[in-house]
C-alpha cells in the first residue's frame, strides 16, 4: 500500500506539472493572438519571463520563504537540541544533507520545507509545534518534511509559485496593453467570424488562466502532502506519530506569522480555512490523511 500510494502519486504530480506548462503556453499564444497579433510572440514572452522569474525564485526561495514568515534561523544544536537531532536523525535516514533550520514564533502547531534542492533546503518548525508535540509525534512531522526534501516537492513548489506569478504578469501586461492601444489583430480581422471565435477564446484563456493555474497549485499542493506522509512514514516506521500530530494540528488555532502566499507550503493550512469544495483547499482534508495513514 505505501509504495503504491507513493507511486501513484509521482505520477498525478507529472499530470499536474505538464498542465501547468501547458497552461503557460496557452495563455502565452492567447496574449500573443490578442494583443500582439503573433502566437510564437506571446509563447516566446512567455518562455523568457517564465525562465527568468524562475531563476530568480530558484536561487532566492529559501531567504525570501523564511523572511516572509518570520522565521529566524537556529545556527547549532545548543538551543534547540531535541528539534536539532530529530532533524540530524531524519536527514540521515532520508540520506539527504542536514537543512538549515528554523523557528516561527507562533503559537499554533505548523511546519513547512524549503529550498531549491536538498543541498540547499531548510525546515521551519513553529514554537507551538515544539510545545504540543511529544517527540514521537514532532518525528512523525519532520519525517513529513524531510520526506519534501527528499522527494524534491521543495521545487515543485517554488515552481509552481513562479508559474502562477508569472501567468498573472502575463495577464496584466495583456490587460494593460488592451487599455493603451494593444489588440491590433481585433482591428484588422474583426469581419471574420473564425477569427472572432478565436478572439473570444483567447480573452476568456487570459481571463480564466490565472483561476486554472491556482487550481492546479492547490491540486499539487494537496497531491504532494499524501506523498511526503506515505514517505515520512517509510522513514520512521510509524504512521501513529504522524496521525497524532496531524490530530492535534488539525485542532489548533490559525497562525498569525504565516504568509497566506506560502500557505501551501505548510503541513496543515496554517489559517484553518475550510471551503465548500475541495478544489479550493490547499491541503487534503485531514481525515482522508488519517484514513491513508492508518491504513498502511
Amino acid at each position: 500500500m505505501l509504495f503504491q500510494q507513493i507511486a501513484r502519486n509521482k505520477r498525478r504530480t507529472v499530470y499536474v506539472m505538464l498542465a501547468f506548462f501547458l497552461l503557460v503556453v496557452a495563455i502565452g499564444a492567447s496574449l500573443g493572438y490578442v494583443f500582439f497579433d503573433s502566437y510564437i510572440a506571446g509563447v516566446i514572452m512567455a518562455a523568457v519571463i517564465g525562465v527568468f522569474y524562475m531563476m530568480v525564485m530558484l536561487s532566492r526561495s529559501t531567504d525570501v520563504v523564511m523572511g516572509m514568515n518570520n522565521a529566524r534561523e537556529v545556527k547549532s544544536a545548543d538551543s534547540y537540541p531535541e528539534l536539532w537531532h530529530i532533524i540530524e536523525d531524519m536527514a540521515l535516514v532520508g540520506k539527504v544533507p542536514m537543512p538549515r533550520v528554523f523557528i516561527i514564533d507562533d503559537d499554533s502547531p505548523n511546519a513547512f520545507a524549503t529550498g531549491r534542492d536538498p543541498e540547499h533546503s531548510a525546515v521551519a518548525v513553529t514554537q507551538g509545534l515544539l510545545t504540543r508535540l511529544n517527540r514521537e509525534e514532532l518525528e512523525g512531522v519532520i519525517a513529513h518534511e524531510i520526506s519534501h526534501v527528499r522527494n524534491y516537492d521543495i521545487r515543485l513548489q517554488t515552481t509552481a509559485l513562479a508559474l502562477v506569478a508569472v501567468i498573472s504578469m502575463l495577464v496584466n501586461i495583456g490587460f494593460n496593453s488592451f487599455w493603451w492601444g494593444g489588440g491590433r489583430r481585433r482591428d484588422n480581422e474583426g469581419g471574420n467570424g473564425s477569427n472572432i471565435i478565436l478572439l473570444v477564446l483567447s480573452v476568456l484563456m487570459l481571463i480564466l488562466g490565472p483561476i486554472a493555474a491556482s487550481l492546479a497549485q492547490m491540486a499539487l499542493s494537496r497531491n504532494r502532502e499524501f506523498l511526503a506522509d506515505a514517505s515520512g512514514v517509510e522513514l520512521t516506521r510509524n504512521p501513529q506519530g504522524l496521525i497524532n500530530a496531524l490530530e492535534k494540528i488539525s485542532r489548533s488555532e490559525p497562525m498569525t506569522s504565516a504568509d497566506s502566499s506560502s500557505s501551501s507550503l505548510y503541513i496543515s493550512n496554517p489559517f484553518k480555512k475550510g471551503s465548500w469544495t475541495h478544489l479550493f483547499d490547499t491541503h487534503p482534508p485531514t481525515a482522508e490523511r488519517i484514513a491513508r495513514l492508518q491504513r498502511m
